[in-house]
């Protein structure tokens, strides 16, 4: 079981902005997952990879892929408090689910 967090390496997120919508996605598709897949992931450890994403649209492929196959996931829109305009997306995050399922959405993309 792992999550894997795809965030955008286009739109210059300083390092603290970068955590905080890696986290947001996380959870965020940590919460969109049923019950046995939520207790599963934990007592596994949450096993969690961040990857790079180019684009929004790439961002946004995936998702799709991911609903197709039934993995839980996250599409991130930032608020536009800080560095970004509101509602850039910045982060997806993919599962959690069984290390393939995750690995057959986000397997061809650089670790952060």
């Amino acid at each position: 079981m792992k999550q894997a967090i795809v965030a955008r390496t286009d739109i210059g997120m300083g390092q603290g902005k970068l955590a905080v919508q890696v986290a947001h996605a996380s959870l965020s598709a940590y919460e969109k997952a049923d019950k046995g897949l939520q207790d599963q992931w934990k007592q596994g450890g949450q096993k969690k990879v961040v990857l790079k994403g180019q684009s929004e649209r790439q961002l946004h492929e995936l998702s799709e892929i991911a609903k197709r196959e039934g993995i839980p996931s996250a599409v991130i829109r930032d608020a536009g408090h800080t560095q970004l305009e509101p509602g850039t997306v910045t982060a997806l995050a993919v599962g959690p689910a069984a290390d393939d399922r995750v690995d057959s959405v986000t397997g061809e993309l650089s670790l952060f």
